[in-house]
């Protein structure tokens, strides 16, 4: 079946150059960005349930963007003063220059991994052996942290957001031939939003091991599994299988 319509289940890409409207317009197909889930932050009453206490922490460990976010909002929330000799771990340069958005950046109470990974912060957190860490996650965590950091430094895993599902609104249109996947719990949240879904012949994309065993587990047929050799990225996946079933790239046929 021809794709004419495609749902791309995260927020639309701030740049007009992102490879998805290169996609739309090689092949004349309608991309839509519509997330399947949502975040939302944990209250301060909530957060205080887990009996986890900020200021007994003078290390915090990000692992994403949105971490940073919400432990500044619940330290608001909290009225608590973060001090100017709170220590930051961040798995990447990137999450790490995200703190300027709520402290002034320096080197010396900010450590990035140089492998983008939990494991790279290692060497920076043994030579702070006795000073408390706190990890800030989402209620999704897998937990793996715990193999890592168990036994290498004193830590606290806290939970400051969750994420739930971005139900759809009774006149959305749903109208798709192919529904493009990043987690499981966007599966989890199509299944919620329609407990009736008939795939037929929607095309259903996953990226990643466990949102397609996801998908698969819920019933539905998984067209398109990224990465892959072919295809290391979504876009380059999807392109592969327009290519095939939508027929000769539209930019071609004007040449």
């Amino acid at each position: 079946m021809k794709v004419k319509k495609i749902l791309v289940s995260q927020p639309k890409p701030s740049s007009e150059k992102s490879p998805y409207f290169e996609l739309a317009d090689k092949y004349g197909v309608e991309v839509v960005f519509r997330p399947f889930i949502k975040v939302e932050g944990l209250s301060a009453r909530e957060f205080r349930a887990q009996k986890v206490s900020i200021p007994d922490h003078n290390a915090v460990i990000f692992t994403a963007k949105t971490a940073i976010d919400h432990f500044f909002r619940l330290c608001e929330e909290m009225r608590y003063q973060v001090p100017d000799t709170q220590m930051y771990f961040c798995v990447s340069d990137q999450i790490a220059n995200y703190l300027q958005k709520y402290t002034v950046y320096r080197k010396r109470k900010i450590f990035c991994s140089p492998t983008g990974k939990l494991e790279g912060l290692l060497p920076y957190m043994q030579k702070h052996k006795k000073d408390k860490y706190l990890l800030a996650v989402s209620d999704v965590n897998s937990g793996s942290d715990a193999e890592i950091l168990n036994g290498v430094i004193n830590y606290d895993r806290a939970v400051m957001y969750r994420t739930v599902s971005n139900d759809f609104g009774p006149d959305e249109a749903f109208d798709y031939d192919m529904l493009v996947f990043f987690s499981p719990q966007g599966i989890d949240s199509l299944m919620k939003n329609f407990p009736d879904f008939n795939q037929g012949d929607i095309a259903i994309a996953t990226f990643g091991a466990t949102t397609a065993k996801a998908a698969k587990d819920a019933g539905l047929r998984v067209d398109i599994e990224a990465p892959s050799v072919k295809a290391p990225s979504m876009t380059a996946a999807i392109d592969q299988y327009l290519a095939e079933h939508n027929g000769v790239p539209q930019a071609e046929e004007a040449v």
